[in-house]
């Protein structure tokens, strides 16, 4: 039996619809060498087309913008494709298969619109709504930044991936029925890029290499293998085979994905096939590694019931106690060495069956569906059962990534919590997940033994005790569900008992992410909904002091206008008012002559918000607090984030932390501010708190704390403690209190009640230090 990969369904009603789009062709980097566009439909019977058309626009079109029209012709037949060719490049080095119908438009390859017309004549409607009115559009798709499109823009593709229609029902949303991912291009014969005539023969091995690119990408092939598993749902659909006769070479994967988009296969584990496709390396994002696949792939089906491989059993000797070489560049080109390094063992195995047994969670299950595990437990492991991220040179290797390909409706997913334990047998293919990391697909998934971790308690404080704690609330704004704040209440009032002061960040305006500047900058309202929220746990009705941006500046989710403040409880602890304070003055140290000690110029006050340092990134905000007749500056912050940043399982080793010089021009820039205070006053009872968004052996928090003028607190812990966060599975340090000399009888505390768990009410962990001024 030869199979033809059928296109997903459309619309419910029998007319064509637009399938794919893709305008990458012949551009710089890309395979194929022409842009094109296909058209599916959802009827029982050939649909002609001969009176119709496909039409393109600009992105965003000015007012002299013209829409440019292919003349149709032929049929769209039940289960098959018409492909429409267009404009061709100097790139790429694979034809397309023989084009149905030949354009000439130039399309974009990362926002346009295209639409499926009733005639020829081109379109003049230049906005969403005139072409929603207009009755000669049947089908119309906005990709990208697309002004034209039906609801919301389907994702950007770019010069290696297309968009194509993912769901069964046309919603009229194109950000709902499409998505990206590697183009795969056929026409009415179901020809492939590159021609099933052109097909060379190869084994997987001869397909996967021996380094991270595909020796025949581009190439068609023909391989033959046995099905392992399948993708039956999801946009990125399709199954794994693998060689049952493998090589002697450690280096050359045995498996490979066949990549068959929003199209379930029709195969079952176990069955012997022969599949023709293109070799493709899907790549998710610049920087990553890539999966290597076959994409537009046809098949045959030989026979069934066969014995699966052998999986690769990962014990917790099984991956190198290397992470990766450092070259100081790209590995993309190196060969791999799978007894010596991590991720070329993984890399390695991409496609094969591996399986892992009793191994423990060291995160929470994400809103992904998907859990971090360590196959080597006693690899830095935390005090709750995590993997701690101690250094640059010391990445945990034991860490894999499981996701499931068991449909939810059979078994939903397991809501792991860290330290938690998948036990007996989780087994699955090999892949490189589309968000980073190599991920175990698995088609055999272990049960879930809860290990009962607890959401930390901070003791309370003592009556001449001052505390402080600083919290991360991710994104909170007045437009939240009452759950957050109610979650977020209980954390300051069951877990942080109470603290007389917290530091803020992520407060977002009044309005939250509206996505453009509208001009709402305050966040009374968010703030007032929190103390309500604390109050109602059981909490004090805490005072808050903050300034509000200027809109659009400070980074962050667009139009939410994020920013740092203080609570503090007015029972407890005084704070100093000095009027002055706003977006753009800078706070000041002035001395009080007559009681020789400083004090702010403004309270609440930025610190030099004007610097360079702080360009579209949020900005300190120092206070002055009275606690017993004593003088308490605090100074919140929430430095710059470490978007752009290389991911460490990436092609760059070792990866750039271009991020990194933003937050050391920051720490400069707060040192300066730090220095002067405690010139004045040595012994100053001074508290910088907040979201530094680096780690404790980073050049940032060294530059904080160079010569012994502020303690990094989290260095005072055992290090299988230091951690307020967790990503990728490393439990690692994000937040700090740092401290200076004057603060007497320290105690600290990281209160973990949110990052290790499947259930959060923010991503970081609070903390909180506890003195005497």
């Amino acid at each position: 039996m030869t199979v033809l990969v059928a296109p997903a369904s459309a619309a419910p009603s029998p007319g064509p619809v637009i399938a794919e789009v893709y305008g990458g062709g012949g551009n710089s980097g890309t395979t194929l060498t022409r842009d094109f566009i296909e058209l599916s439909t959802a009827g029982t019977t050939p649909t002609g087309v001969a009176d119709m058309s496909v039409q393109y626009l600009p992105g965003s079109p000015s007012g002299s913008s013209r829409w440019q029209s292919t003349p149709l012709s032929g049929s769209v037949n039940p289960g098959a494709r018409l492909l429409v060719a267009e404009a061709a490049g100097g790139g790429g080095t694979v034809e397309l298969p023989t084009p149905d119908v030949t354009g000439s438009i130039n399309m974009s390859a990362t926002t346009g619109t295209v639409a499926l017309v009733n005639g020829t004549t081109p379109l003049t409607c230049l906005t969403a709504a005139d072409c929603a009115a207009d009755s000669r559009v049947v089908d119309l798709v906005g990709y990208g930044s697309a002004v034209v499109r039906e609801t919301n823009p389907a994702p950007a593709p770019s010069a290696t991936t297309s968009v194509f229609r993912a769901t069964s029902i046309d919603t009229d949303d194109n950000a709902a029925d499409f998505v990206a991912g590697p183009p795969t291009p056929q026409n009415t014969a179901g020809g492939e890029a590159g021609g099933p005539s052109d097909a060379t023969d190869a084994r997987i091995r001869d397909v996967q290499g021996t380094t991270r690119i595909s020796p025949l990408v581009g190439k068609s092939v023909r391989v033959p293998g046995i099905v392992t598993a399948t993708r039956g749902f999801g946009s990125s659909r399709g199954f794994w085979i693998q060689d049952p006769q493998p090589d002697n070479d450690p280096r050359t994967s045995e498996g490979l994905l066949v990549f068959t988009g929003s199209v379930t296969p029709t195969v079952a584990v176990g069955d012997a096939v022969t599949v023709t496709g293109t070799v493709a390396e899907y790549r998710p994002e610049s920087g990553y590694q890539t999966t290597t696949e076959l994409t537009g792939p046809t098949w045959t089906t030989e026979s069934g019931g066969h014995e699966l491989p052998e999986p690769v059993v990962i014990t917790q000797n099984t991956v190198p106690g290397e992470y990766v070489p450092q070259p100081g560049g790209s590995i993309v080109s190196l060969p791999l060495e799978p007894s010596k390094y991590a991720l070329d063992f993984w890399e390695a195995h991409e496609g094969e069956l591996v399986s892992v047994a009793d191994v423990r969670a060291v995160s929470g299950t994400t809103a992904f569906d998907e859990v971090l595990v360590t196959t080597k437990p006693n690899e830095h492991p935390s005090a709750r059962g995590g993997s701690v991220y101690l250094g640059y040179d010391q990445t945990n290797t034991g860490i894999v990534k499981v996701q499931s390909l068991i449909p939810f409706s059979q078994r939903p997913f397991p809501q792991a919590n860290t330290g938690d334990v998948l036990t007996g047998i989780t087994s699955g293919p090999v892949e490189y997940s589309q968000f980073g990391g190599y991920t175990i697909q698995a088609s055999i998934l272990g049960e879930l033994k809860d290990n009962g971790l607890a959401r930390e308690v901070t003791r309370k404080q003592n009556n001449g005790e001052l505390t402080v704690a600083t919290y991360n609330v991710e994104n909170l704004s007045a437009v939240d569900d009452q759950a957050k704040f109610d979650g977020l209440a209980h954390g300051i009032t069951d877990n942080l008992a109470s603290p007389d002061i917290v530091t803020l960040e992520e407060i977002q305006d009044d309005n939250g992410p509206a996505g453009t500047s509208d001009g709402v900058v305050a966040a009374d309202q968010t703030l007032k909904r929190f103390v309500d929220a604390i109050v109602a746990a059981g909490g004090p009705r805490y005072e808050w002091r903050q300034i509000d941006p200027q809109d659009m500046t400070d980074g962050g989710e667009p139009g939410g206008n994020i920013r740092v403040g203080f609570l503090f409880d007015p029972k407890r602890v005084s704070f100093v008012d000095r009027p002055g304070g706003d977006a753009t003055t800078a706070v000041d140290v002035v001395m009080d002559e007559k009681a020789k000690n400083p004090h702010l110029s403004i309270s609440p006050g930025r610190v030099d918000p004007a610097n360079p340092a702080w360009q579209t990134s949020r900005k300190p905000l120092a206070g002055e607090f009275v606690f017993h007749g004593k003088t308490v500056f605090i100074i919140a912050n929430h430095f710059a984030s470490k978007g752009g940043d290389q991911p460490t399982h990436g092609i760059n080793q070792p990866p750039v932390r271009s991020s990194e010089v933003q937050r050391v021009q920051q720490a400069t820039v707060l040192r300066g501010f730090i220095d002067k205070l405690l010139a004045a006053d040595p012994n100053a009872s001074l508290v910088v708190a907040g979201d530094l968004n680096d780690y404790q052996f980073s050049p940032t928090l060294q530059v904080l704390t160079q010569g012994g003028a502020l303690t990094a607190l989290i260095n005072t812990l055992p290090e299988n403690e230091r951690y307020s966060y967790v990503f990728d599975g490393n439990s690692q340090v994000l937040d700090h209190i740092l401290v200076s000399k004057g603060l007497k009888k320290v105690g600290y505390d990281v209160v973990h009640i949110n990052s290790e768990f499947a259930q959060q009410s923010s991503d970081h962990d609070p903390q909180i230090v506890q003195f005497h001024p």
